[in-house]
Protein backbone atom coordinates (compact mmCIF):
# COMPACT_ATOMS: atom_id res chain seq x y z
CA UNK A 1 0.00 0.00 0.00
CA UNK A 2 0.62 3.77 -0.21
CA UNK A 3 1.25 6.16 2.29
CA UNK A 4 -2.02 6.13 4.80
CA UNK A 5 -5.02 7.38 2.79
CA UNK A 6 -3.16 7.64 -0.33
CA UNK A 7 -3.03 6.96 -3.64
CA UNK A 8 -0.59 5.02 -5.96
CA UNK A 9 -0.21 7.02 -9.42
CA UNK A 10 1.51 4.93 -12.75
CA UNK A 11 2.73 6.80 -15.50
CA UNK A 12 3.74 4.70 -18.48
CA UNK A 13 5.34 6.55 -21.41
CA UNK A 14 6.98 4.79 -25.18
CA UNK A 15 8.81 7.60 -26.83
CA UNK A 16 8.88 6.47 -30.09
CA UNK A 17 6.90 5.37 -33.12
CA UNK A 18 7.57 3.35 -36.36
CA UNK A 19 8.08 -0.74 -36.29
CA UNK A 20 11.32 -0.89 -35.82
CA UNK A 21 11.33 0.72 -32.58
CA UNK A 22 8.54 -2.07 -31.66
CA UNK A 23 10.04 -2.82 -28.11
CA UNK A 24 9.84 0.57 -26.68
CA UNK A 25 5.63 0.10 -26.98
CA UNK A 26 6.03 -3.62 -25.76
CA UNK A 27 7.45 -2.55 -22.59
CA UNK A 28 4.99 0.09 -21.79
CA UNK A 29 2.14 -2.36 -22.85
CA UNK A 30 3.99 -5.25 -20.59
CA UNK A 31 4.30 -2.06 -17.63
CA UNK A 32 0.87 -1.35 -18.12
CA UNK A 33 -0.01 -5.37 -17.27
CA UNK A 34 2.16 -5.79 -14.60
CA UNK A 35 0.05 -2.55 -12.80
CA UNK A 36 -3.26 -3.34 -13.61
CA UNK A 37 -2.85 -7.50 -12.58
CA UNK A 38 -1.64 -5.95 -9.29
CA UNK A 39 -4.92 -4.41 -8.59
CA UNK A 40 -4.13 -0.24 -9.83
CA UNK A 41 -6.83 0.85 -10.98
CA UNK A 42 -6.84 2.15 -14.68
CA UNK A 43 -8.12 5.83 -13.29
CA UNK A 44 -4.50 6.09 -11.23
CA UNK A 45 -2.99 4.73 -14.99
CA UNK A 46 -1.92 7.29 -17.48
CA UNK A 47 -0.49 5.49 -20.63
CA UNK A 48 1.47 7.26 -23.25
CA UNK A 49 1.99 5.54 -26.40
CA UNK A 50 1.91 6.50 -30.49
CA UNK A 51 -0.43 2.96 -30.72
CA UNK A 52 1.32 2.79 -34.48
CA UNK A 53 2.31 -1.16 -34.07
CA UNK A 54 -1.13 -3.46 -32.87
CA UNK A 55 -2.23 -2.88 -36.34
CA UNK A 56 0.98 -1.83 -38.16
CA UNK A 57 1.22 -3.39 -42.21
CA UNK A 58 4.19 -4.90 -40.89
CA UNK A 59 2.51 -6.66 -38.11
CA UNK A 60 2.21 -10.53 -39.14
CA UNK A 61 -0.18 -11.11 -36.14
CA UNK A 62 -2.80 -7.91 -36.23
CA UNK A 63 -3.48 -6.70 -32.16
CA UNK A 64 -0.85 -8.77 -30.30
CA UNK A 65 2.14 -7.35 -29.37
CA UNK A 66 4.50 -9.62 -27.45
CA UNK A 67 7.14 -8.30 -25.41
CA UNK A 68 9.36 -11.65 -25.04
CA UNK A 69 9.71 -14.65 -26.88
CA UNK A 70 6.16 -16.92 -27.61
CA UNK A 71 5.21 -14.74 -24.66
CA UNK A 72 1.72 -13.22 -24.20
CA UNK A 73 -0.01 -10.52 -26.08
CA UNK A 74 0.31 -7.33 -23.87
CA UNK A 75 -1.73 -4.94 -25.78
CA UNK A 76 -5.61 -5.95 -25.11
CA UNK A 77 -7.61 -3.38 -22.40
CA UNK A 78 -4.12 -0.76 -22.40
CA UNK A 79 -5.70 2.35 -21.73
CA UNK A 80 -5.25 4.93 -25.09
CA UNK A 81 -4.91 7.92 -22.46
CA UNK A 82 -2.35 9.62 -25.28
CA UNK A 83 -1.42 8.43 -28.69
CA UNK A 84 -0.12 9.51 -31.93
CA UNK A 85 0.43 13.36 -31.95
CA UNK A 86 -0.45 13.67 -28.37
CA UNK A 87 2.31 11.86 -26.79
CA UNK A 88 4.39 14.56 -26.55
CA UNK A 89 7.16 16.30 -23.49
CA UNK A 90 4.73 18.97 -22.87
CA UNK A 91 1.69 16.77 -22.45
CA UNK A 92 4.23 14.45 -20.51
CA UNK A 93 4.84 16.90 -17.85
CA UNK A 94 1.40 18.49 -17.57
CA UNK A 95 -0.18 15.28 -17.08
CA UNK A 96 2.50 14.54 -14.31
CA UNK A 97 1.76 17.78 -12.40
CA UNK A 98 -1.83 17.26 -12.82
CA UNK A 99 -2.24 20.83 -15.23
CA UNK A 100 -4.96 19.41 -17.33
CA UNK A 101 -5.23 22.51 -18.29
CA UNK A 102 -1.91 22.51 -20.14
CA UNK A 103 -2.38 19.89 -21.63
CA UNK A 104 -3.50 19.88 -25.51
CA UNK A 105 -6.08 17.19 -25.89
CA UNK A 106 -9.81 17.33 -25.04
CA UNK A 107 -10.96 15.94 -21.49
CA UNK A 108 -6.85 14.59 -20.97
CA UNK A 109 -6.41 11.97 -17.72
CA UNK A 110 -3.97 13.39 -15.55
CA UNK A 111 -1.92 12.65 -12.47
CA UNK A 112 -4.48 14.53 -9.56
CA UNK A 113 -1.66 13.85 -6.53
CA UNK A 114 -1.69 14.82 -3.12
CA UNK A 115 0.98 15.10 -0.84
CA UNK A 116 -0.15 11.47 0.56
CA UNK A 117 0.29 10.00 -2.79
CA UNK A 118 3.38 8.04 -4.49
CA UNK A 119 3.56 7.99 -8.34
CA UNK A 120 5.21 5.75 -10.43
CA UNK A 121 7.35 7.19 -14.03
CA UNK A 122 8.58 4.44 -16.16
CA UNK A 123 9.54 5.83 -19.83
CA UNK A 124 11.22 3.48 -22.74
CA UNK A 125 12.76 5.52 -25.86
CA UNK A 126 15.53 6.78 -27.47
CA UNK A 127 17.69 9.05 -25.32
CA UNK A 128 21.20 11.04 -25.30
CA UNK A 129 22.71 13.47 -22.95
CA UNK A 130 20.61 14.95 -20.73
CA UNK A 131 17.54 14.15 -23.43
CA UNK A 132 14.83 11.50 -23.92
CA UNK A 133 13.06 11.29 -27.05
CA UNK A 134 9.48 11.36 -27.78
CA UNK A 135 7.76 10.88 -31.52
CA UNK A 136 8.73 14.07 -32.81
CA UNK A 137 9.97 16.84 -29.94
CA UNK A 138 12.54 16.00 -27.12
CA UNK A 139 12.01 16.34 -23.32
CA UNK A 140 15.18 18.13 -21.76
CA UNK A 141 16.54 17.09 -18.31
CA UNK A 142 16.03 20.75 -17.34
CA UNK A 143 12.42 20.92 -18.09
CA UNK A 144 12.15 17.29 -16.42
CA UNK A 145 14.08 18.31 -13.24
CA UNK A 146 12.21 21.69 -12.97
CA UNK A 147 8.58 19.80 -13.18
CA UNK A 148 10.05 17.43 -10.59
CA UNK A 149 11.06 20.68 -8.23
CA UNK A 150 7.42 22.49 -8.90
CA UNK A 151 6.06 19.57 -7.77
CA UNK A 152 7.79 18.95 -4.86
CA UNK A 153 7.04 22.47 -3.82
CA UNK A 154 3.72 22.17 -4.37
CA UNK A 155 2.98 18.47 -2.14
CA UNK A 156 2.00 16.81 -4.86
CA UNK A 157 3.19 13.55 -3.93
CA UNK A 158 5.00 11.32 -0.78
CA UNK A 159 7.50 9.51 -2.62
CA UNK A 160 8.39 9.25 -6.47
CA UNK A 161 10.22 6.44 -8.42
CA UNK A 162 10.88 7.01 -12.34
CA UNK A 163 12.53 4.33 -14.19
CA UNK A 164 14.01 5.09 -17.93
CA UNK A 165 15.01 3.04 -20.57
CA UNK A 166 17.29 5.08 -22.85
CA UNK A 167 20.61 5.60 -24.32
CA UNK A 168 22.57 7.27 -22.06
CA UNK A 169 19.44 7.84 -19.78
CA UNK A 170 22.19 8.43 -16.59
CA UNK A 171 22.63 11.66 -17.80
CA UNK A 172 18.73 12.66 -17.12
CA UNK A 173 18.89 12.81 -13.35
CA UNK A 174 22.67 13.86 -12.49
CA UNK A 175 20.55 17.36 -11.01
CA UNK A 176 18.10 15.39 -9.47
CA UNK A 177 17.90 16.78 -5.91
CA UNK A 178 18.63 14.62 -2.79
CA UNK A 179 16.07 16.23 -0.43
CA UNK A 180 12.93 15.95 -2.31
CA UNK A 181 11.95 12.12 -2.23
CA UNK A 182 12.47 11.08 -5.46
CA UNK A 183 14.63 7.90 -6.95
CA UNK A 184 15.25 7.57 -10.53
CA UNK A 185 17.17 4.44 -12.05
CA UNK A 186 18.28 4.33 -15.41
CA UNK A 187 19.26 1.78 -18.13
CA UNK A 188 22.70 2.98 -18.31
CA UNK A 189 24.98 5.54 -17.30
CA UNK A 190 25.24 8.70 -18.67
CA UNK A 191 28.27 7.48 -21.31
CA UNK A 192 26.58 4.51 -22.59
CA UNK A 193 24.01 2.85 -24.93
CA UNK A 194 20.95 0.86 -23.32
CA UNK A 195 20.51 -2.47 -25.60
CA UNK A 196 17.86 -4.49 -26.88
CA UNK A 197 17.05 -7.66 -26.69
CA UNK A 198 14.90 -10.61 -28.34
CA UNK A 199 15.30 -10.61 -31.99
CA UNK A 200 12.25 -11.87 -33.59
CA UNK A 201 12.41 -13.42 -36.75
CA UNK A 202 8.88 -13.29 -37.88
CA UNK A 203 8.53 -9.61 -36.85
CA UNK A 204 11.98 -8.80 -37.48
CA UNK A 205 12.01 -6.43 -34.94
CA UNK A 206 13.46 -6.42 -31.46
CA UNK A 207 10.72 -7.33 -28.63
CA UNK A 208 11.68 -5.41 -25.54
CA UNK A 209 15.36 -4.12 -23.91
CA UNK A 210 17.83 -5.46 -21.26
CA UNK A 211 16.60 -3.08 -18.76
CA UNK A 212 13.35 -3.38 -18.92
CA UNK A 213 12.76 -6.89 -19.28
CA UNK A 214 15.04 -7.45 -16.17
CA UNK A 215 12.88 -4.61 -14.07
CA UNK A 216 10.09 -6.10 -14.98
CA UNK A 217 10.58 -10.26 -14.86
CA UNK A 218 12.02 -9.01 -10.63
CA UNK A 219 8.35 -7.23 -10.36
CA UNK A 220 6.50 -10.19 -11.40
CA UNK A 221 8.49 -12.73 -10.06
CA UNK A 222 9.06 -11.73 -6.53
CA UNK A 223 6.90 -10.35 -3.40
CA UNK A 224 6.83 -7.24 -3.39
CA UNK A 225 5.89 -6.90 0.08
CA UNK A 226 9.30 -8.14 1.38
CA UNK A 227 11.33 -6.23 -1.23
CA UNK A 228 12.42 -3.13 -1.40
CA UNK A 229 13.39 -1.00 -4.46
CA UNK A 230 17.34 -1.61 -3.31
CA UNK A 231 16.40 -5.24 -3.70
CA UNK A 232 15.59 -4.86 -7.38
CA UNK A 233 18.47 -2.28 -8.24
CA UNK A 234 20.93 -4.91 -6.67
CA UNK A 235 19.27 -7.65 -8.79
CA UNK A 236 19.59 -5.04 -12.03
CA UNK A 237 23.74 -4.37 -10.91
CA UNK A 238 23.82 -7.90 -10.92
CA UNK A 239 22.15 -9.39 -13.86
CA UNK A 240 22.50 -6.67 -16.42
CA UNK A 241 25.35 -7.45 -19.09
CA UNK A 242 26.09 -4.96 -21.65
CA UNK A 243 24.86 -1.78 -19.67
CA UNK A 244 25.30 -0.44 -16.28
CA UNK A 245 21.84 0.82 -14.17
CA UNK A 246 22.37 4.00 -12.31
CA UNK A 247 20.38 5.62 -9.49
CA UNK A 248 19.67 9.18 -8.40
CA UNK A 249 18.29 11.55 -6.31
CA UNK A 250 16.91 10.22 -2.53
CA UNK A 251 18.36 7.28 -1.56
CA UNK A 252 15.78 6.65 1.52
CA UNK A 253 13.07 6.04 -0.87
CA UNK A 254 14.92 2.66 -2.21
CA UNK A 255 14.96 1.36 1.49
CA UNK A 256 11.10 1.54 0.75
CA UNK A 257 9.02 -1.51 -0.26
CA UNK A 258 8.20 -2.28 -4.18
CA UNK A 259 4.65 -2.88 -3.14
CA UNK A 260 4.35 1.07 -2.18
CA UNK A 261 4.32 2.00 -5.69
CA UNK A 262 2.69 -0.80 -7.64
CA UNK A 263 0.95 -2.99 -5.47
CA UNK A 264 1.80 -6.42 -5.01
CA UNK A 265 2.10 -8.90 -7.67
CA UNK A 266 -0.54 -12.07 -7.17
CA UNK A 267 0.98 -15.35 -5.92
CA UNK A 268 0.22 -17.20 -9.16
CA UNK A 269 1.65 -15.07 -11.19
CA UNK A 270 5.03 -14.99 -9.00
CA UNK A 271 5.41 -18.76 -9.03
CA UNK A 272 4.02 -18.65 -13.22
CA UNK A 273 6.72 -16.03 -13.71
CA UNK A 274 9.75 -18.04 -11.47
CA UNK A 275 9.19 -21.17 -13.40
CA UNK A 276 9.56 -19.81 -16.69
CA UNK A 277 12.31 -18.19 -15.75
CA UNK A 278 14.30 -15.28 -17.81
CA UNK A 279 16.80 -15.78 -20.54
CA UNK A 280 18.13 -12.92 -22.28
CA UNK A 281 18.89 -12.88 -26.15
CA UNK A 282 20.20 -10.96 -28.98
CA UNK A 283 21.40 -8.31 -26.78
CA UNK A 284 22.26 -5.17 -28.90
CA UNK A 285 23.24 -1.71 -28.50
CA UNK A 286 20.41 0.49 -29.34
CA UNK A 287 22.58 2.09 -32.09
CA UNK A 288 22.98 -1.10 -34.16
CA UNK A 289 19.48 -2.11 -34.17
CA UNK A 290 18.92 -0.44 -37.35
CA UNK A 291 21.38 -1.95 -39.25
CA UNK A 292 20.68 -5.26 -37.59
CA UNK A 293 16.97 -5.30 -39.08
CA UNK A 294 18.20 -4.25 -42.23
CA UNK A 295 20.57 -6.77 -42.42
CA UNK A 296 17.98 -9.18 -41.42
CA UNK A 297 15.59 -8.31 -44.43
CA UNK A 298 18.54 -8.05 -46.61
CA UNK A 299 18.97 -11.57 -45.95
CA UNK A 300 15.83 -13.03 -46.31
CA UNK A 301 14.49 -11.23 -49.15
CA UNK A 302 14.11 -13.51 -52.13
CA UNK A 303 12.88 -11.11 -54.75
CA UNK A 304 16.07 -9.60 -56.50
CA UNK A 305 14.85 -5.83 -57.02
CA UNK A 306 13.47 -5.35 -53.41
CA UNK A 307 16.88 -7.28 -51.88
CA UNK A 308 18.94 -4.41 -53.83
CA UNK A 309 16.69 -1.55 -52.81
CA UNK A 310 17.33 -2.83 -49.00
CA UNK A 311 21.34 -2.98 -49.64
CA UNK A 312 21.12 0.37 -51.42
CA UNK A 313 19.15 2.04 -47.34
CA UNK A 314 21.89 0.11 -45.51
CA UNK A 315 24.62 1.79 -47.27
CA UNK A 316 22.52 5.36 -46.99
CA UNK A 317 22.31 4.61 -43.10
CA UNK A 318 26.13 3.97 -43.14
CA UNK A 319 26.99 6.88 -45.11
CA UNK A 320 24.33 9.26 -42.47
CA UNK A 321 26.52 7.93 -39.94
CA UNK A 322 29.77 8.71 -41.13
CA UNK A 323 28.62 12.40 -42.16
CA UNK A 324 26.95 12.56 -38.70
CA UNK A 325 30.44 11.62 -37.12
CA UNK A 326 32.28 14.08 -39.10
CA UNK A 327 30.26 17.07 -38.46
CA UNK A 328 30.49 16.45 -35.01
CA UNK A 329 34.30 15.90 -35.04
CA UNK A 330 34.78 19.10 -36.83
CA UNK A 331 32.35 20.74 -34.22
CA UNK A 332 34.97 18.79 -31.45
CA UNK A 333 38.24 20.30 -32.89
CA UNK A 334 37.32 23.98 -32.05
CA UNK A 335 37.55 23.12 -29.10
CA UNK A 336 40.22 20.66 -28.93
CA UNK A 337 37.71 18.49 -26.95
CA UNK A 338 39.77 15.17 -26.06
CA UNK A 339 38.16 12.08 -24.38
CA UNK A 340 37.96 12.07 -20.74
CA UNK A 341 37.13 9.54 -18.04
CA UNK A 342 34.27 9.86 -15.88
CA UNK A 343 33.71 13.45 -17.07
CA UNK A 344 31.38 15.45 -14.17
CA UNK A 345 28.10 16.59 -15.49
CA UNK A 346 26.48 17.49 -11.95
CA UNK A 347 27.54 21.15 -12.47
CA UNK A 348 26.01 21.20 -16.38
CA UNK A 349 23.91 24.59 -16.83
CA UNK A 350 21.08 21.83 -18.13
CA UNK A 351 19.10 25.19 -19.67
CA UNK A 352 22.32 26.19 -21.48
CA UNK A 353 22.95 22.47 -22.89
CA UNK A 354 19.35 22.99 -24.09
CA UNK A 355 19.61 25.29 -25.99
CA UNK A 356 22.67 24.17 -27.92
CA UNK A 357 21.47 21.09 -28.69
CA UNK A 358 18.49 22.65 -30.23
CA UNK A 359 20.47 24.60 -32.35
CA UNK A 360 22.24 21.27 -33.22
CA UNK A 361 19.15 19.71 -33.91
CA UNK A 362 17.02 22.41 -35.91
CA UNK A 363 20.83 23.19 -37.44
CA UNK A 364 22.35 20.00 -38.65
CA UNK A 365 20.75 16.87 -38.18
CA UNK A 366 16.88 16.55 -36.95
CA UNK A 367 17.06 13.28 -34.62
CA UNK A 368 13.23 13.51 -35.00
CA UNK A 369 13.86 12.06 -38.59
CA UNK A 370 14.27 8.51 -39.06
CA UNK A 371 17.28 9.05 -41.16
CA UNK A 372 19.21 11.10 -38.37
CA UNK A 373 18.51 9.43 -35.30
CA UNK A 374 21.50 8.67 -34.37
CA UNK A 375 22.66 12.02 -34.04
CA UNK A 376 21.63 11.44 -30.52
CA UNK A 377 24.34 9.41 -29.74
CA UNK A 378 26.94 12.35 -30.74
CA UNK A 379 25.18 15.16 -28.30
CA UNK A 380 27.61 14.23 -25.55
CA UNK A 381 30.41 16.14 -27.01
CA UNK A 382 27.91 19.20 -26.22
CA UNK A 383 27.05 18.33 -22.95
CA UNK A 384 30.75 17.55 -22.30
CA UNK A 385 31.40 21.37 -23.46
CA UNK A 386 28.94 22.56 -20.93
CA UNK A 387 29.67 20.91 -18.39
CA UNK A 388 33.63 22.31 -19.22
CA UNK A 389 31.75 26.21 -18.55
CA UNK A 390 32.11 26.78 -22.49
CA UNK A 391 30.14 28.95 -22.81
CA UNK A 392 26.47 28.40 -24.98
CA UNK A 393 26.83 31.44 -27.48
CA UNK A 394 30.06 30.10 -28.63
CA UNK A 395 29.20 26.75 -29.25
CA UNK A 396 26.18 27.65 -31.24
CA UNK A 397 28.59 29.78 -32.83
CA UNK A 398 30.94 27.02 -34.28
CA UNK A 399 27.74 24.42 -35.13
CA UNK A 400 26.69 27.36 -37.50
CA UNK A 401 30.30 28.05 -38.88
CA UNK A 402 30.25 23.85 -39.66
CA UNK A 403 26.42 23.68 -40.62
CA UNK A 404 27.14 26.44 -43.55
CA UNK A 405 30.81 25.13 -44.36
CA UNK A 406 29.20 21.60 -44.81
CA UNK A 407 25.95 22.71 -46.80
CA UNK A 408 28.78 24.56 -48.89
CA UNK A 409 30.73 21.00 -49.31
CA UNK A 410 27.50 19.44 -50.67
Amino acid sequence: MGEANGKQWVMLVAGSKTWKNYRHQADVCHGYQIVHQNGIPDEQIVVMMYDDIAYNKKNPYPGNIINKPNGPNVYPGVPKDYTGEEVTPGNFLAALRGDSSAVKKTNPKVITSGGNDTIFIYLSDHGGSSKFCFPNSTLYAHDLIETINEMARKNKFSKMVIYMESCRSGSMFTKLPHNVHVYAVTAARADESSHACYFDRVRNTFLSDEFSALWMYYTEANDLANNTLRDQFSYLQEMMRKSLSCCFGDMTVREHLIREFVNNTPPRVQGETRAEGLALTHLTSNNEVPFKILEHRIKTETDEDKKQHLIRKHQTLHQTKAKIERTVEAISRYFALEDALDEDYSQMDLHAFKTVAEHFRTTCFDWHEEEFQMALSHTHVFARLCARGVEAERIIEVITAVSRRRMFLK
